[in-house]
């Protein structure tokens, strides 16, 4: 394997559940097991995403707060301890939102530590079309900085609220989440990037899923990808140590 460093960013991820990091299969959330990485011991939170910037050198962290996907309440007390212990990190955080409301919720609980979070409005959460047509207002100061994740699952879109069709109220930055190839080793989706390219050519697409070794990262990175979530492939030490520009 090349150790030349991939082209795309590598946006690390933690899967937060009951308080510890969960390693991802296949969105298959009632399935998660605690974390067993090569990075550091142990699940803990607060370690895990230091170990994770440090080897990625990224100022990104992607969260996915399960307690609150699966239908709880968001671990708030964890998700100030992380924005704590990691100045300078910009929190990307999905926490299973309906609608903007329920987002301006847990900012209101957060309070002024929730400045270093980006929310990430999902398409298999959001209520209907008038929750997404309101995540993304420009005179709203969370959802300038919102980005929207579109959710499959074997190519069939997870999305009541027609998001996948509705390029139009895309906002800036978007994930396409392929939930089947997460935590996998099916290697990366390739195709949707460039054909969502077409269909909204100024917006920031950043993939997820399938990344299993340096050579799959040079490969999303001719998809035009801004960025790529990975998870497994780090843990499992199958990428290399990559300093901060």
């Amino acid at each position: 394997m090349s150790a030349i460093l991939p082209a795309v960013p590598v946006i690390p991820v933690l899967d937060l559940m009951r308080g510890r990091v969960v390693r991802a299969v296949r969105g298959e959330r009632q399935h998660y097991q605690p974390m067993r990485s090569q990075l550091c011991g142990g699940s803990d939170p607060v370690a895990l995403a230091h170990a994770l910037c440090r080897h990625t050198g990224s100022n990104r962290l992607y969260i996915a707060d399960l307690d609150a996907l699966l239908g709880g309440a968001a671990q708030v007390e964890l998700l100030r301890q992380l924005i704590a212990a990691l100045p300078g990190v910009r929190l990307w955080l999905d926490a299973g939102w309906a609608d903007a409301a329920a987002a301006h919720a847990l900012w209101a609980d957060l309070g002024a530590a929730g400045e270093a979070i980006d929310p990430v409005y999902a398409s298999e959460a959001l209520r209907d079309e008038a929750a997404l047509a309101g995540c993304f207002t420009p005179n709203d100061a969370l959802g300038a900085r919102a980005l929207l994740s579109l959710d499959r699952r074997a190519g069939q879109p997870l999305d009541r609220a027609g998001c996948w069709q509705r390029p139009d109220l895309w906002p800036r930055r978007v994930i396409v989440m392929t939930l089947e190839r997460v935590g996998s080793d099916a290697g990366p989706d390739l195709q949707t990037l460039p054909a969502l390219h077409g269909l909204a050519p100024h917006r920031q697409f950043i993939g997820s899923g399938g990344i299993r070794h340096a050579d799959d990262l040079r490969a999303a990175a001719r998809t035009g990808a801004a960025g790529w979530l990975v998870a497994s492939a780090l843990h499992d030490g199958r990428l290399p140590a990559q300093a901060r520009p």
